[in-house]
C-alpha cells in the first residue's frame, strides 16, 4: 500500500475522537457479554432462543433503522430409524439501513450456541488473568456485542450516510444454516462486501482461506431374519453401513486436503435377529470444487461396492452444503485493507487458512469477498472452558468501526471488490438485503452427472 493510500486510512481528528470514546465503554461491553451468555440460546433450546432473540433486538434497536423477525423454513433430520423428520427453527434477526446506499456492506452472526439447555455449563466466571469463561462469550455473543458497538460507532461518524449496512443474526449457524442459508444468499447478492463476527484466534490472527463441507446419512435397508434359524436369508445392514464407513476411513488422506469424518454408524437391535436398517452419519471437507466432485464418484462407488452388492438397497441422503472460501484476489484485497486498518490502529494482524466452515462461505458463494473473524480474540471454543480476552472487546470494536468509516468515506473502494458470476447479482443491484426465506422442498442427494454441484442449502443439519 502506497504511503499516500495508508495516510488516507488514518482516522480523520472526528473519527479518532469516536474510537478514543470506545474505551469508555469497555466496562459496558463486558457486563453485556456476561448477561447474554448467561441466556441459554442452545440451537434446539427454543425458549432460549426466544429469550436472547428479544434481547437482542432490544439492544440493536439503538441503532435506528429497519428491524424484523424473519421466519425460516422448516428443515429435515434422519431419524434412528431412519425416516425424514421435520424440524423448525427459532426467527433470524434482519436489520436495514439505508439499504439503497452507495456502498453496501453485509454483517452476519448467530446467536445461537452449542451448549444445550442441559449442558452443565450456563454461567460466566473469572478465568485466566484478563479473560472471561462462560458459554458462549466468544462464539459468538461477544463477536455480537462487537458488531452492536462497531455500528453504534460509526453511525456517529462524519459520512455514514455513504454506506448502507443490513445486519443478519441467524439462529441456527451452528447446525449449518439449514434454515437462513436462503437469506444469507440473498444478502450476499445485495452487498459489495461482508463482515461476519466469528472469533478470532487468541493471539488475533483471522481465518484466510476455508475448506467447503459436506454432510451426508447413508440410509441402508436389508432383510430382517432370524439369526439361529435362517441366519443365511437374512441382508445385514448394518454390516452393510460398517463397510461402507470403514470405504471411507480409507479415503480419508488419499486426495490432498479432502477429509472424511464418520461420526456416527448405528441400526440393529437383538441379538436375534438380522437387522434390517443400517445408517452412516459422515462429514466431508475439501479445499476446491474439483476435490468436492472427486469425492462424490467416490461415495458412489462405495454405495455401489459396500452395499448393493450384498443384496442392501442404500440412500445417500445430504449434500454439500458450504462452498470452499478460496484466498481469491477479491477477498485477500479485502483482508490487505483489513490488515491496513489494523496496523492504523497498531495490530499486526495475520490469518491462517482453516478446515472450519461458516457463513463466510455462504456469502462468498453469493459473490460477496468477506472477512469472517471479525469478533473478539479467544479460545477452547465449543468447550466448558470457551474464554473471551476482554481487551479484544474495544480492540475489535475499534477495528470494525474504521474499516466502516473508511469504506463510507471511499478511502477503501469496496465497490470494486464484487466478484462477477459468483452470486449473480450487478454491482448497481438494488434488491432487496436478504430477500424472502423461501423453503427448500424435495430431496436432496448426490447430483447427477453433468449437472454439477449442489452447493445449496442443506437438507440435513450440518454443523460447522
Amino acid at each position: 500500500m502506497t504511503g499516500q493510500a495508508a495516510c488516507e486510512l488514518e482516522p480523520t481528528p472526528a473519527q479518532a475522537r469516536l474510537l478514543d470514546e470506545l474505551a469508555v465503554r469497555e466496562s459496558a461491553m463486558i457486563a453485556r457479554v456476561a448477561a447474554w451468555s448467561r441466556i441459554n440460546s442452545g440451537s434446539r433450546h427454543r425458549q432460549g432462543l426466544d429469550r436472547m432473540r428479544s434481547t437482542l433486538m432490544q439492544a440493536f434497536a439503538e441503532l435506528g433503522g429497519e428491524m424484523e423477525e424473519l421466519a425460516l423454513p422448516a428443515g429435515e433430520v434422519v431419524e434412528p430409524n431412519g425416516t425424514l423428520r421435520s424440524v423448525e427453527y427459532a426467527p433470524a434477526i434482519r436489520i436495514r439501513c439505508r439499504p439503497q446506499a452507495t456502498v453496501r456492506v453485509a454483517l452476519t452472526g448467530h446467536y445461537d450456541t452449542v451448549f444445550p439447555a442441559e449442558s452443565a455449563f450456563q454461567d460466566v466466571a473469572e478465568g485466566a488473568p484478563g479473560t472471561l469463561v462462560g458459554p458462549g462469550v466468544a462464539d459468538m455473543k461477544g463477536g455480537l456485542v462487537v458488531m452492536l458497538e462497531s455500528l453504534r460507532c460509526f453511525e456517529r461518524s462524519p459520512g455514514a450516510e455513504h454506506l448502507g449496512w443490513a445486519v443478519l443474526i441467524s439462529p441456527d449457524e451452528e447446525l449449518g444454516s439449514p434454515g437462513s442459508c436462503h437469506v444469507l444468499t440473498h444478502l450476499g447478492k445485495w452487498a459489495h462486501v461482508g463482515m461476519t463476527y466469528e472469533p478470532a484466534s487468541p493471539d488475533g490472527s483471522l481465518a484466510g482461506a476455508r475448506k467447503g463441507s459436506g454432510s451426508f446419512v447413508l440410509v441402508a435397508r436389508g432383510k430382517a431374519a432370524h439369526a439361529g434359524r435362517e441366519h443365511q436369508v437374512g441382508r445385514n445392514a448394518v454390516v452393510a453401513a460398517a463397510r461402507f464407513a470403514a470405504g471411507l476411513a480409507e479415503l480419508d488422506g488419499t486426495r490432498d486436503g479432502v477429509t472424511f469424518n464418520v461420526a456416527k454408524v448405528e441400526g440393529g437391535g437383538p441379538v436375534n435377529v438380522v437387522p434390517d436398517l443400517g445408517i452412516c452419519r459422515f462429514g466431508i471437507r475439501f479445499p476446491t470444487d474439483a476435490d468436492a466432485r472427486w469425492a462424490e464418484a467416490e461415495i458412489g462407488r462405495l454405495v455401489d461396492t459396500t452395499c448393493t452388492r450384498h443384496g442392501i438397497t442404500a440412500q445417500v441422503k445430504g449434500g454439500f452444503t458450504r462452498p470452499p472460501k478460496p484466498m481469491a484476489p477479491a477477498n485477500r484485497q479485502l483482508f490487505d485493507f483489513t490488515r491496513a486498518i489494523g496496523n492504523v490502529l497498531g495490530l499486526d494482524l495475520a490469518w491462517h487458512d482453516t478446515g472450519g466452515v461458516c457463513e463466510g462461505n455462504n456469502l462468498w458463494a453469493a459473490g460477496c469477498p468477506n472477512v469472517d473473524t471479525l469478533g473478539v480474540r479467544g479460545g477452547a471454543l465449543h468447550s466448558s472452558e470457551e474464554y473471551v480476552v476482554l481487551s479484544s472487546l474495544v480492540e475489535r470494536t475499534r477495528l470494525s468501526a474504521l474499516i466502516l468509516m473508511k469504506m463510507a468515506s471511499g478511502a477503501f473502494d469496496a465497490r470494486r471488490l464484487r466478484v462477477p458470476g459468483l452470486g449473480g447479482a450487478p454491482q448497481n443491484s438494488t434488491a432487496s438485503p436478504g430477500g424472502e426465506a423461501s423453503a427448500f422442498r424435495g430431496e436432496r442427494t448426490l447430483s447427477e452427472p453433468g449437472r454439477g454441484l449442489p452447493f445449496l442449502c442443506p437438507l440435513l443439519e450440518t454443523g460447522h
